[in-house]
């Protein structure tokens, strides 16, 4: 056995001595299973092939590599939170600045009250992340929050290389992992928002209006046709936004037939929601096989899958796959993905994941809530589940645990909890709400197979006229089967 898989069997072993109730949960699929990844090999399927290309000989692959990674050094102002907090805002960058490919040289933590309104750090760390910057030979400095437009202009002025703010560093992970062109559209309008408070000239060129009277010495010829570049370049951004929004709300209407056709056979839906790369993904694949591409990455799914899957009693209910959240999410993110969104807004349930391994799981619930507030789903019923069962610290479980008694502990790699899960999804589910009783001729084995996905069975008896039903059905179908109703206590039809 690969050793790294023993000791990983290890520490299962001493996870589940924590947690015996999960003990009998252990999937036959395997330790290591994360569906079939059908979109997986679209992901991977671009390759560097050795031998095709006209290699430089004369440096080395650690140089090579060097140049295609953007080197970037990270800064942050600490205002308020502990030590640890500002320990895992900075990693939480670096995991950001890697997902977006670069390489990250150096980071630096500034203690304020608040971020300097002119450089978002004060004037002497300025000059202190020039020094790094050039010291490392990095041509990027990220920074951990929004910058004004100002902001970023005096970073560039002082530091010399690109800055980009928090917000930057998202939408380019959004636009590297979008792949529908409805994902497309929305990372693209979500951009354009941004860039259009962010644009500057670079020269006399992009300001050339010189006013009615052709002041400050211009004279003839100084008159211009009375827009500047930027100016021109706004609007254009304007009308771009504006073409994106009649697209966006074509590709919706799309999704809208589809909930539309899915409420009007009652079937129950079920949002799976939580931070960036908490396992969604993992456990749309573990409950339906949906196949969906699962990446260790930050914002490996951002085009919503829903799969339809059945409860133990055979009741159908939908599973929706949804993009990850983040701590201070851009509001022009959620503004472009509020369609998207919607599928969380309109759910019956959702399955709020949790990253148990996670240095600060805590903070992971309160920032996905904050979200769902944000969006008008936090009076949805919300089911908390503590992924990733097998790497958490079970001291850190127990905790979470005793916190949120509520909540379940699985883990979508090796399978357990998940029969647990499957019976809190089926207890949590909105249940029909009509009480039919009837006795349904043969030739009418359709209704039979309608009440066993739509509705749940309180009595099934085959008899001579027929099949004998008390049951619970939605209202559309009730409808029908009371056509052929009995009379209370009685077994001849109601005519």
């Amino acid at each position: 056995m690969n050793p790294a898989l023993a000791d990983q069997s290890d520490t299962t072993a001493t996870h589940t001595d924590s947690f015996a109730d999960l003990d009998a949960e252990v999937d036959t699929v395997g330790t290591d299973y994360d569906g079939d990844q059908f979109d997986l090999a679209d992901r991977i399927s671009l390759r560097r092939v050795a031998g095709m290309s006209t290699e430089l000989t004369d440096i080395t692959e650690v140089e090579y590599r060097q140049l295609l990674l953007e080197k970037v050094v990270l800064v942050s102002v600490w205002t308020s939170g502990s030590q640890a907090d500002v320990d895992n805002a900075m990693a939480e960058l670096k995991l950001l600045a890697e997902t977006a490919g670069s390489q990250v040289l150096e980071g630096l933590v500034q203690r304020r009250d608040r971020p300097d309104p002119a450089t978002y750090i004060g004037s002497g760390k300025v000059s202190e992340v020039r020094d790094v910057v050039v010291a490392t030979g990095a041509d990027t400095v990220i920074c951990d929050g929004e910058l004004a437009p100002a902001q970023l202009r005096n970073l560039e002025d002082r530091v010399k290389v690109k800055v980009i703010d928090r917000t930057a560093l998202i939408l380019d992970i959004f636009a590297q992992h979008a792949k529908s062109a409805e994902g497309k559209a929305q990372v693209e309008m979500a951009q354009l928002q941004y860039l259009k408070q962010r644009l500057r000239g670079w020269g006399g060129n992009l300001s050339r209006q010189a006013g009615g009277r052709a002041g400050a010495g211009a004279g003839i010829g100084g008159r211009g046709p009375g827009e500047t570049k930027i100016e021109t370049d706004r609007r254009r951004i304007n009308t771009r936004i504006a073409k994106l929004r009649r697209e966006l709300r074509e590709l919706d209407s799309t999704r809208e037939t589809k909930r539309a056709e899915r409420h009007r056979h009652q079937v129950p839906s079920v949002a799976i929601v939580g931070y960036t790369n908490a396992g969604k993904s993992s456990l749309l694949n573990r409950i339906t096989g949906a196949g969906v591409l699962v990446e260790d990455a930050l914002f490996a799914t951002l085009d919503p899958t829903t799969r339809r899957t059945q409860t133990a009693d055979s009741r159908d209910y939908t599973l929706t796959d949804t993009v990850g959240f983040v701590r201070h999410l851009p509001h022009d993110l959620v503004e472009a993905f509020a369609s998207t969104l919607e599928e969380s807004i309109r759910a019956d349930l959702l399955l709020h994941i949790v990253d148990g391994s996670d240095p600060d799981p805590q903070g992971q619930i309160e920032a996905v809530r904050e979200v769902l507030r944000d969006i008008g789903a936090a009076q949805v019923p919300e089911q908390l589940v503590i992924n990733k069962a097998d790497q958490a610290d079970p001291a850190t479980l127990t905790v979470l645990r005793h916190q949120f008694p509520d909540a379940l502990v699985v883990s979508a790699r090796t399978g357990r909890g998940i029969d647990a899960l499957h019976a809190r999804i089926e207890e949590r589910l909105p249940r029909p709400g009509v009480e039919v009783r009837a006795m349904i001729p043969y030739e009418r084995g359709d209704l039979i197979n309608r009440i066993h996905h739509e509705g749940e069975f309180s009595t099934l008896e085959h008899t001579g006229d027929g099949t004998l039903v008390v049951a619970r059905v939605n209202e559309g179908l009730a409808a029908e089967v009371n056509a052929y109703r009995l009379s209370e206590g009685a077994d001849t039809l109601v005519r």
